[in-house]
């Protein structure tokens, strides 16, 4: 292995969504930094079930439906 040329790997806090703090070895930020989460797997749809719904607003998926409306999909 080469010296020198691998990232400090240190340990940092991670602050949940829900105010938990994990305590985690990284290579993000220096020792004992605090890296807070916007998603999480508490919040995160793929994890609470909340994915199944169609978010395409005005998307790809709006272009093709109102450019095939007439024919019957």
């Amino acid at each position: 292995m080469k010296k020198d040329i691998h990232p400090e790997y240190h340990l940092i806090d991670v602050k949940m969504t829900d105010g938990t703090i994990l305590q985690m070895r990284s290579t993000w930020g220096k020792e004992g930094d605090t890296l807070s989460l916007d998603v999480d797997p508490t919040v995160h749809p793929a994890w609470t079930g909340g994915g199944a719904r169609l978010t395409d607003v005005g998307g790809r998926v709006s272009k093709f439906k109102n450019k095939y409306a007439g024919l019957g999909f």
